[in-house]
């Protein structure tokens, strides 16, 4: 199971404040659960067990085996929570995935308005067999409509139209909406996106587990984990690791810590610390409140936003996700030469060293003033990552209501997009 260390916090937080705060998290997750909150009607990712059912869960895999069979590479066209939750898990366990040749290569499209991006894609499937999986509850979001036009067309270039609609799967709204007006004329696949469920929290829907399947992921395992911690949540009471995060948060905000970063120590974390970016920024940022969410890789990005963590502006606190247990073991080598001074390394495996950069930079940022909250992860797995979504997803909505807005709208977004629709002469 996933656990917290909020040792580092401790200087900055007192046991009484952090008590009466544990508190107030637990009386906000009752709320939660009761559906008496704002947004109370898109609560449909709370019980996993009643996410998916069997038979949709049954039809899944076979569309999801028929896209393996058949397809050199499939391409996701979605954007934010329709494409952010299942790259975050294909790309954390790509180490277990990408070493198996059975299974299609997964692109992504539709997450921007960019020439050369979709350009290079149609480069990549040039001389590849190719499917779509289109993913949006209306159909209208402007990047992965014109992303689902031409890809279509090039589909049906391709393989003649009739045989197109067979390599295009729909998951969207089961009763309207645009794609599934496109779905229903063209005889394409379609799955559900649940009416109460919002894009960001629906990583654990049709949405996010049937790209994360044909990727070869054991989805089975990944709800299973989610469901251990959804358990683990329930009945640990008030102790439990979600409402101490989402307490350390509430407090840190308080003493005018107001940026968030969220800091791995796996590369293959990048897209999971992109997707709780969305998740904590569009839940959160609204009624002028919010924590500003940020994200790293280290020991990367110790060598461009280290210094500004390390002696900047006192209003960060970093969550470092870090893993307990390496899949893969390599070693430095010695050198006879030794020319590089590294020698006082030889022998050491890198997992080791990554481990003391990780030690060596908490003491150091805490220490310069910056509250550190660790999530350890035992390894990357379907069953933790599984565990980690689901701890975000409800430790985001009990901070929400801890900080007093509705966890599941997001009006500031269709600001932008009225402007641009106007300039483009919609």
């Amino acid at each position: 199971m996933l656990s917290i260390d909020f040792k580092n916090c401790l200087n900055f937080i007192n046991n009484q404040e952090l008590s009466l705060a544990v508190k107030q998290a637990k009386k906000s997750d009752e709320v939660l659960l009761s559906g008496q909150g704002e947004g109370s009607e898109f609560l449909g990712w709370l019980n996993i067990s009643k996410i998916i059912g069997r038979e949709n869960l049954a039809k899944l895999y076979s569309i999801s085996k028929k896209l393996i069979k058949i397809n050199d590479v499939v391409i996701v066209i979605g954007i934010g929570g329709s494409y952010l939750g299942a790259r975050a898990v294909i790309e954390a366990l790509q180490h277990k995935n990408n070493r198996i040749k059975k299974y299609p290569e997964i692109l992504f499209a539709g997450n921007n308005v960019n020439e050369n991006y979709l350009r290079d894609i149609l480069e990549k499937i040039k001389n590849k067999n190719f499917s779509l999986i289109v993913i949006s509850k209306s159909g209208t979001t402007l990047e992965p409509a014109i992303a689902f036009r031409i890809l279509r067309r090039k589909l049906e270039l391709k393989y003649g139209k009739r045989n197109a609609s067979e390599r295009i799967i729909a998951i969207t709204d089961s009763q309207k909406g645009v794609l599934k007006q496109i779905a229903e004329k063209n005889s394409y696949e379609t799955l559900n996106i649940p009416e109460d469920i919002g894009g960001r929290y629906s990583v654990l829907t049709n949405a996010g587990l049937l790209p994360v399947s044909v990727a070869g992921c054991d989805i089975g395992k990944l709800l299973d984990g989610s469901a251990e911690m959804q358990k683990n949540i329930d009945n640990s009471g008030k102790n439990n690791i979600v409402y101490l995060y989402a307490s350390l948060r509430n407090l840190l905000y308080k003493k005018g810590k107001v940026i968030e970063i969220l800091a791995a120590y796996e590369p293959s974390l990048f897209y999971f610390t992109e997707w709780w970016k969305q998740l904590y920024g569009e839940s959160e940022g609204k009624d002028g409140k919010g924590i500003f969410p940020a994200n790293a890789t280290f020991t990367t990005d110790l060598h461009s936003l280290g210094q500004l963590i390390q002696e900047g502006k006192r209003n960060i606190f970093e969550t470092v996700l870090i893993k307990e247990k390496s899949e893969n073991k390599l070693k430095i080598p010695f050198d006879k030469e030794n020319l590089d001074k590294l020698n006082y390394l030889g022998g050491e495996e890198i997992k080791n060293i990554n481990r003391k950069a990780f030690l060596g930079t908490v003491k150091a940022h805490t220490e310069g003033g910056v509250p550190n909250i660790i999530i350890k992860i035992p390894e990357l797995t379907e069953k933790y990552i599984g565990q980690l979504i689901y701890f975000f997803e409800r430790a985001c909505a009990i901070s929400c209501y801890m900080l007093g807005v509705n966890p599941f709208n997001q009006p500031g977004v269709e600001a932008y997009k009225k402007n641009m629709y106007k300039l483009l002469g919609k």
